[in-house]
């Protein structure tokens, strides 16, 4: 890349996304963290585009952390969390950038499954969740998180007309697949395919594990872009959670008779164990799936629309609803077969009652 391009202001925002509850009370969990002022360490901040229309709204909250150094850089002595009512939170970590964009790559490959900040991120998850405590419905820090990388330059200072997101592919393309070493023709054209733009002076090109922003205010593109990455998270985890429904729903179905032949009250406990899986997992897709609307703006519709396809979420979806008709058949099954015992148990008991009536006028007298 021309060594003369460098960045005069722009930022790096590493984004941590975390599945930590079924879910949370937001209102609580402001009141608490309002109540903790005192300490220094955590503050309150509201600021949502008004045309990102959440529901509800994500509470955003700005905790003291110390600086971090990766590759070359430092990253600023705050970071922000998102905390979202069905259960999910998003710990997003400031790296000012400054100087050659030619370093861009270096840090990029630095972030990928960085250990120091997965780590550190997780501490501050649970130090989070330990603050707002009861606001938390079943709290539980899932195994899985979902990471992203947002490079936002907003000054950089070039000789040539054209702009600079229609230059140097081949550097943009590493940045974004965090990679130093330089990449084919065909993976560098994959990589870049995905650009946007608002105004001639802006840009933004979306990748499945990063994104550049090229401009100024990029806050409402940075919000939909963190959003994304939290509902790909809770996909992933649905998608996870379903199999494990399935696998017990299937378990319970193909019970063997004889282990079958319980009470009526114990063979309908696997129906009902089924149907509160089913129940958790259609809500829970729902209030992720409607959380998000975007009003009366296009571009940011594009946005979402571009970030979707390369997280691949309509898959996810599809996937999510197959399997939540499959596991609503199994639990229809199950309906089926405790009603069919119920009757061969009311049957049985006819049948002795029939038994017993006409046996008696044979027995013998006191």
């Amino acid at each position: 890349m021309d060594s003369k391009v460098r960045v005069t202001k722009g930022f790096c925002y590493a984004v941590f996304a975390y599945d930590v509850a079924l879910s949370i009370d937001l209102k609580d969990a402001a009141r608490r963290i309002s109540a903790s002022k005192e300490r220094g360490t955590i503050s309150q901040s509201s600021r949502t585009p008004h045309y990102l229309e959440f529901r509800p709204a994500p509470l955003r909250v700005v905790l003291d952390t110390k600086p971090l150094t990766i590759a070359e850089y430092t990253s600023s002595g705050s970071l922000e969390a998102l905390l979202y009512d069905f259960g999910a939170l998003s710990v997003i970590y400031k790296i000012p950038l400054e100087g050659p964009i030619s370093r861009l790559a270096a840090l990029s490959e630095e972030l990928y499954e960085n250990q120091k900040l997965l780590a550190e991120s997780r501490h501050r998850v649970e130090q989070l969740l330990a603050l707002i405590g009861p606001a938390v419905e079943r709290p539980s820090v899932a195994s899985y998180v979902e990471d992203y990388f947002i490079f936002h330059l907003e000054s950089y200072p070039s000789s040539s007309g054209r702009p600079i997101w229609t230059r140097h592919h081949q550097e943009w393309a590493q940045i974004l697949r965090s990679e130093r070493s330089p990449l084919s023709e065909q993976e560098v054209k994959d990589a870049i395919s995905s650009r946007l733009s608002f105004r001639p002076h802006d840009a933004v090109i979306v990748d499945w594990n990063a994104a550049i922003l090229f401009g100024q205010d990029m806050e409402d593109v940075m919000a939909v872009l963190n959003f994304a990455n939290v509902e790909l998270l809770e996909m992933r985890i649905l998608d996870h959670q379903l199999d494990d429904s399935l696998d017990q729903a299937y378990e319970a179905l193909s019970k063997k008779l004889w282990r079958r032949l319980r009470l009526p009250g114990a063979i309908e406990s696997d129906s009902t164990r089924v149907a509160q899986l089913q129940v958790d997992s259609a809500i829970l897709f729902e209030r992720v799936t409607n959380t998000l609307k975007l009003l009366g703006d296009q571009y940011l519709a594009r946005v979402y629309r571009l970030v979707s396809q390369r997280f691949h979420l309509a898959a996810w979806d599809a996937s999510i609803i197959r399997k939540l008709q499959a596991l609503d058949s199994i639990y229809g099954k199950m309906a089926d077969q405790t009603a069919t015992r119920r009757m061969e148990v009311l049957e049985w008991i006819i049948i002795i009652l029939i038994a017993i009536s006409i046996i008696i006028p044979f027995l013998p007298g006191p």
